[in-house]
């Protein structure tokens, strides 16, 4: 029953508290199990632990905490991530965010971390969309009316050292709390404190490896760092490639796909020539960058220009922009002496032409001629796909 729930909770906690964890936080927000006693759409019990009260609604909530302290003792750190703002219909009020706020840290939490909307929340609250540290206002409200004395953790779609800082500086929290960001890059950390923070692998907000993965029951991992879950299975060490198995190796288009080829490669040992017939890197992220809401690819961008520029000053690339390549170019280049030993071609895609009559009128654009060539687009636009 509930009791047996409650135990399974302290039964995690101290699990992790066994392996060396400092402590956990306790999921109450976002729509989980917790969360969802909390309100009346969600909970139609008639017990202890239900109906029109919230101080029995609540009570779920705070017999996790208030036992997990009991078992662990006042050493181990609990954070409770407690919802300030469901953005669902029927949620809880700011009051009864309040009293469980209260309620919590007196059972014994040692930071109360902030949760912003349900998963089935229609507002978008950790997209690519949602502007960089949205919902710092939330804990900072919590913080000024001064309902607790425990820490409060600002969270959502802080993605860079500098972002945290600025919610730090200016009053909005006492702590910040990333996880995607850790995916992306697990320097994080490291390369903020030494200043080099041009080397940090953003994370753009997708969702694409990381959440749309673990929904479906897929390893998590991150699209612009694939090694993210995979530690154990890809490694990639600097020079680790044998000499006498290093090779010259031409990459053939420097979009996403090319430059993570391109930096890898090199990394690890082998020479690179990086070619693109454009006389920038970046390919079509070029065009997804100008996209509202999508500001972030700059930031992929920026990363594996960094990176190129760092391998191409130590002799492991060389980069020829604006450089098309045939494949007559690929044969002579692979034949001759001290030439291309192998070939990588990420030249991306072409966009599908679908077979619509009227196609080729005038009043027809692609995305291509919109984003890349600038061509003016009507005030009323119809588009496909």
């Amino acid at each position: 029953g509930i009791h047996d729930t409650i135990s399974d909770f302290v039964r995690c906690a101290a699990l992790a508290k066994q392996a060396g964890y400092d402590g956990v936080e306790i999921m109450g927000s976002e729509g989980y199990l917790i969360n969802q006693f909390l309100v009346t759409k969600t909970n139609h019990r008639d017990d202890e632990y239900g109906g029109p009260d919230f101080v029995n609604r609540m009570r779920f909530a705070v017999d996790i905490v208030r036992e997990t302290r009991s078992a662990l003792g006042s050493d181990f750190i609990i954070i409770f991530r407690l919802s300030m703002l469901d953005l669902v219909e029927d949620g809880s009020s700011w009051e009864e965010i309040k009293i469980l706020a209260q309620a919590i840290e007196d059972a014994g939490a040692t930071i109360i971390n902030t949760g912003i909307g349900w998963h089935e929340a229609r507002v978008p609250t950790i997209a690519t969309s949602v502007p960089r540290a949205s919902f710092s206002w939330v804990t900072r409200k919590m913080r000024d009316e001064k309902i607790v004395s425990v820490p409060l953790c600002a969270t959502n779609r802080i993605n860079a050292p500098h972002v945290a800082d600025d919610i730090i500086a200016r009053g909005d929290a006492d702590l910040i709390s990333m996880a995607r960001p850790f995916l992306a890059d697990p320097d994080i950390v490291r390369k903020s404190r030494e200043g080099d923070v041009d080397d940090i692998n953003t994370c753009i907000a997708c969702n694409q490896a990381c959440l749309d993965h673990a929904f479906i029951g897929r390893t998590a991992s991150c699209l612009v760092n694939p090694l993210a879950c995979h530690e154990t299975e890809l490694s990639v060490e600097e020079d680790s490639m044998p000499p006498e198995e290093r090779l010259t190796v031409g990459v053939v288009g420097a979009g996403p796909a090319g430059m993570a080829f391109a930096t890898t490669a090199a990394t690890i040992g082998h020479r690179v020539v990086l070619y693109d017939k454009s006389g920038e890197i970046g390919g079509q992220f070029n065009m997804a960058k100008r996209i509202p809401g999508k500001e972030e690819f700059h930031e992929t961008i920026r990363y594996f220009r960094h990176r190129l520029s760092k391998l191409e000053r130590a002799g492991k690339v060389e980069m020829k922009l604006g450089t098309e390549i045939q494949f007559s170019d690929m044969e002579f280049l692979g034949d001759v002496e001290d030439g291309v030993d192998r070939w990588i071609v990420a030249a991306g895609v072409d966009p599908r032409i679908p077979p619509i009559p009227g196609f080729d009128h005038p009043n027809v654009l692609s995305y291509i001629d919109v984003l890349r060539l600038g061509k003016p687009v009507g005030r009323k636009v119809a588009i496909i796909g």
